[in-house]
């Protein structure tokens, strides 16, 4: 009995970005924004209390959205983008570019963009990348080191937003790829999160009302 013969194509598994410095800050501003409001809603007289529940019912829903909720999740058939306000999923056919300036963005082929606000660009990281590569050249200008060798050092020094389009990239060339590529029953989707937006609005309006009966 002879054993099956393996895919000759890599194996993609899901995977997901996320912005190390966006969860450090927003998980700060919370516990900062939580702190300061309990003690004025126990300690605070008049209006104060209520006043404090409403900064803490308008600004905790906005924290969560531009810090903790920016995501991406991408696989071999999909990517899934998961901004401040919005949930869109794109299949990989209607994706016509990833590019990433000054922000990371996703091209459509009817030519709508979305912002990847789980991927920031650092402009300072990218020259820091460049100044690496270009010292690693000097060092090397014969390129005596292996291929391999090569491609690990080039990924390394990369920028984290640049590596990231390249891994998405990557996923895009490998979904739609050959004419064997079967069409894929995902369709374009962008969903409001109202979770997010309700809340916020809600102490909104209440940090109105209270600062116009005060």
């Amino acid at each position: 009995m002879t054993s099956p013969t393996p895919s000759s194509e890599p194996a993609y598994a899901d995977r997901t970005y996320r912005s190390g410095a966006g969860l450090v800050s927003g998980a700060l501003l919370l516990l900062l924004l939580v702190w300061l409001g309990v003690d004025a809603v126990v300690r605070g007289s008049g209006w104060t209390p209520w006043l404090a529940l409403a900064v803490m019912l308008t600004a905790i829903p906005l924290i969560v959205a531009f810090t903790l909720r920016p995501a991406v999740f991408a696989d071999a058939q999909r990517i899934r983008i998961r901004n401040p306000f919005r949930m869109i999923v794109l299949p990989w056919s209607d994706v016509a570019a990833v590019r990433a300036k000054y922000s990371t963005e996703i091209h459509t082929h009817s030519g709508t963009k979305y912002q990847l606000w789980a991927v920031p660009v650092s402009l300072r990281e990218r020259k820091r990348a460049a100044r690496t590569a270009g010292r690693k050249a000097h060092d090397d200008p014969h390129g005596r080191t292996s291929v391999h060798a090569d491609v690990r050092d080039t990924q390394a020094r990369m920028a984290s937003a640049d590596q990231t389009v390249a891994d998405l990239r990557e996923l895009a060339e490998h979904a739609t790829a050959g004419p064997e590529k079967a069409t894929p029953t995902i369709t374009a989707s962008v969903r409001w999160a109202y979770e997010v937006i309700a809340p916020a609005a809600v102490g909104a309006v209440l940090l109105v009302v209270l600062l116009a009966i005060r």
